[in-house]
């Protein structure tokens, strides 16, 4: 391996960062990775039952926040206040802008957020600050949608 090349980590090194290696967080790990953008734990639950998986709905929300506690979920909450998760490969933390209409996900800059966090912590004395940024809205192929939609 080149030694600029980052070295991707497997789900069950991902598993151990949350504790004992079993089948069942390896299967969760693996169907966080195959989702399609931020998924929620019920529907991921869903999937697995749907595709004849073992897995208890229990193992899947604590899984999946056992990731986001040790950055390897993103996690953020829909209009409806249900946490949904997303895969973070590498050690970056990450703030998204997400349409409520489809659910659709991009990564925004958060540099200003981060420098303005690490300075609060900075001055304030507090340790092992954390924070939490949510940005929504309608993305353009919504938006154009919707003013299709109220011009009928």
């Amino acid at each position: 391996m080149a030694p600029d090349r980052q070295r991707t980590p497997t789900p069950s090194h991902d598993v151990t960062l949350i504790g004992r290696l079993t089948q069942q967080r390896t299967i969760v790990v693996e169907a966080l990775i195959r989702a399609d953008g931020f998924v929620g734990a019920q529907a991921l639950h869903n999937q697995l039952a749907a595709a004849g998986s073992p897995v208890g709905l229990s193992t899947v929300y604590r899984t999946l926040a056992g990731l986001a506690g040790v950055g390897r979920a993103d996690m953020v909450r829909d209009t409806s206040g249900e946490r949904l998760f997303r895969y973070r490969p590498g050690p970056d933390h990450r703030h998204y802008l997400i349409c409520t209409e489809c659910g659709l996900s991009r990564p925004v800059d958060s540099g200003p957020v981060e420098e303005w966090a690490d300075t609060i912590a900075r001055t304030s004395g507090f340790a092992n600050v954390r924070h939490t940024v949510e940005l929504s809205g309608v993305c353009p192929d919504c938006g154009r949608r919707k003013a299709a939609d109220e011009r009928r």
